[in-house]
């Protein structure tokens, strides 16, 4: 294969992470202008960014293991088509209903397109400095869609409008998948015959994610005690232990092998990576809605005001992945959830004309920093209690792990700050009752991080890896226990 070839397939799966890992952020800064576009409540607003991440979650492993059964350059514009397809369905969503499925169906495309990417490069580029740098420029572009999409959101959403955050994503897709046609080859995988999905699996785990997600979010108009919040809550639990079941039992090729949690290690991470998932990831979400409901930021104003802790983020991972080898991810881990709880809990401090600086702007970075270095070492943490054949497993459910926790994290947030808002507008003005919210919002999930700083203090190993040899170890390995 020519060293031309080689780079335009790289280009194109750079292209596929930027756009999954950006439409998990990109919404944020339109949420108010969806809100009044399509009549959204303060509860349900929550379904464009959730209806995204559990679909993405529930789906991933399964996308990973489409990659390892059929063409894999079929499965990524397969993804490819149906992420563009909901893209332009949903910026012509003229219902809530209309949009909320659209960005499921994205997610589904996003579960698909994100592994195959990975599957690409792999397969594309010899294993050593080349791979390395391949897999390098792949993570940096799902790092920059991720630090980009509040800045991008806010220039479209301001400039032209919210639909455009997804339209955008059309013609982008295209052209994606036609470039894949022309440069990525259709190999056929190594043993075909084995063509067993586990697609029981994925919808009774992602049926039973969102029925959950809907249940908590519901608890806000009906209470805990409802009847039929409980019988929710039973037909969610009964999803996800008959997810369990089929995993354990009947899947001759389960997404989730249950004997992989034999690990303690991952099964730690795991809890912790759930916990940074749901502390940190209404963050963005709350902040958006508070500089702009609030304070009166325009969107690209908001998407300009999270940069500084984008860039603490993408900075403080660098750091972190160069001295995890010297200081351990155990100790990592505890100085970034700190970080997130310290950063929360002053964000939680918010006032209706208090300032910019020091209420939201280095509350922001001291947070940002401390997503940057747990998400690095709690990856590593986790690939170091696994065996070699066991890492792609462990790393889906990381990854997995982490939008789950996100997502009731979001669900859970949420309820608490609309209930909170609700129960104050009788004798409060509007923005009043909603800063009251968002500062219940942020001191609960600053309590979510400091329990993931004490989990990660007794449940990760403290000690450092060993430095003989270290050097020339995978990093999941010398980061052992």
């Amino acid at each position: 294969m020519t060293e031309r070839r080689k780079l335009w397939i790289l280009v194109l799966c750079c292209i596929g992470q930027f756009m999954v890992i950006l439409d998990v952020s990109v919404v944020n800064v339109a949420l108010p202008s969806i809100r009044t576009g399509l009549h959204f409540s303060n509860a349900d607003l929550q379904w464009v960014v959730n209806a995204y991440t559990l679909t993405f979650a529930g789906f991933l492993l399964l996308g990973g293991r489409a990659c390892d059964l059929l063409v894999r350059r079929n499965v990524f514009n397969f993804g490819m088509g149906l992420f563009a397809l909901a893209s332009l369905v949903g910026g012509l969503a003229q219902s809530q209903m209309m949009l909320v499925i659209a960005r499921g169906i994205q997610g589904l495309g996003g579960a698909v397109v994100a592994p195959a990417t990975l599957s690409i490069l792999t397969s594309t580029f010899t294993e050593g400095s080349e791979r390395n740098k391949a897999l390098g420029a792949w993570g940096a572009m799902g790092a920059v869609g991720g630090a980009t999409g509040g800045l991008l959101g806010g220039l479209l959403t301001q400039a032209l409008s919210w639909r455009w955050i997804l339209f955008i994503n059309v013609p982008i897709g295209a052209a994606t998948a036609f470039g894949a046609l022309r440069f990525i080859t259709a190999e056929r995988p190594a043993s075909p015959a084995r063509r067993d999905f586990d697609l029981a699996g994925a919808i009774t785990g992602t049926a039973g994610l969102i029925v959950l997600t809907f249940g908590i979010v519901k608890t806000e108009q009906y209470g805990w005690g409802s009847a039929r919040t409980i019988v929710t809550l039973a037909i969610a639990v009964a999803l996800l232990a008959l997810f369990v079941l089929i995993e354990g039992r009947f899947a001759k090729q389960p997404l989730m092998p249950l004997g992989v949690f034999r690990s303690r290690q991952l099964n730690a991470a795991n809890v912790v990576v759930m916990l940074l998932g749901a502390s940190a990831f209404g963050m963005w979400y709350f902040v958006s809605l508070y500089l702009q409901e609030v304070r009166g930021f325009t969107p690209i104003e908001t998407g300009v005001a999270f940069l500084p802790a984008t860039v603490a983020l993408a900075g403080c991972a660098q750091v972190a992945g160069k001295r995890i080898q010297t200081i351990g991810p155990g100790r990592l881990l505890v100085v970034g959830m700190v970080l997130i709880a310290v950063g929360l809990f002053w964000l939680g401090q918010i006032s209706v004309n208090g300032s910019y600086a020091t209420e939201v702007l280095v509350p922001l970075v001291f947070a940002g920093a401390g997503i940057g270095i747990t998400f690095v070492s709690v990856t590593v943490a986790a690939m170091a209690g696994v065996q070699h054949g066991e890492v792609g497993l462990a790393s889906g459910l990381i990854n997995t792990a982490r939008q789950i926790g996100g997502s009731l994290g979001l669900a859970i947030l949420a309820t608490l700050a609309t209930t909170r808002t609700s129960s104050l507008l009788h004798h409060a003005s509007v923005h009043s009752a909603l800063t009251s919210g968002f500062q219940r919002a942020f001191m609960l999930g600053g309590i979510l991080a400091a329990v993931g700083a004490v989990a990660s203090a007794l449940l990760i190993p403290m000690r450092r890896p060993p430095r003989r040899g270290a050097s020339d170890m995978p990093v999941a390995e010398s980061a052992g226990s």
